[in-house]
């Protein structure tokens, strides 16, 4: 399947569009990170949109702030945030600038360069788990906040770019609810997924925090 795949770039009229447009068109797109090892490839296999202010799931709901920043910016860029004090979670930035929509990398399937995301996921019992949830994405392809505002569409020697790939046909693509999401944003079925692909994460509702007493 990857020697014959499209790796032509996506342009970023690709991102400049509704984040629900985008999201579900990214699955079995190709994610390729250039680290000093050497190049990793990934296809994508499962997203989540995020729809800025009209999300309250969304970190922007609320306005820019110096984590966000990125997403307020131009379409096709990536922002990379830090959670839970040990994970980075990588995303896509849609729509024109202003608008600070969005789209989180769930999973994917490492197509080339898996000698290498191995020494970064040491705890994957098997290929198919190198990249199956979004920190252990992000950790697969090294991805942290020095990250953050590069742009995926850049020509040239780019430490992130998205290849057309394989498109994913959308009797394939599958929908439900976002993973951990709470609140008003909890009911969006905005999170997408290949069918059947063992790459895919399991899905998790929001378990609130119980106080102590």
């Amino acid at each position: 399947m990857i020697a014959t795949t499209d790796r032509t770039p996506l342009p970023r009229t690709f991102f400049d569009r509704p984040v629900l447009e985008v999201a579900p068109d990214l699955l079995g797109r190709l994610l390729v990170r250039t680290t000093p090892d050497g190049p990793i490839t990934l296809r994508l296999t499962e997203v989540e949109a995020y729809d800025g202010g009209n999300d309250p799931g969304s970190h922007a709901f609320r306005g820019p702030t110096a984590r966000n920043g990125v997403m307020f910016g131009p379409p096709g860029h990536v922002y990379v945030y830090f959670t839970y004090g040990m994970w980075h979670c990588m995303n896509l930035v849609c729509g024109p600038a202003g608008v600070a929509s969005g789209v989180l990398l769930r999973a994917g399937e490492i197509v080339e360069g898996a000698e290498h995301a191995r020494k970064r996921r040491l705890s994957a019992r098997s290929d198919k788990e190198l990249a199956k949830g979004p920190a252990r994405l992000a950790t697969a392809l090294d991805v942290d906040r020095a990250l953050d505002g590069t742009d995926a569409c850049a020509s040239g020697d780019t430490p992130l770019r998205i290849l057309t790939g394989t498109p994913v046909p959308s009797d394939q693509v599958r929908s439900g609810p976002r993973t951990g999401v709470s609140g008003d944003g909890a009911v969006h079925p905005w999170r997408y997924w290949v069918a059947d692909d063992p790459t895919v994460s399991p899905y998790r509702a929001h378990v609130p925090k119980r106080r102590r007493s």
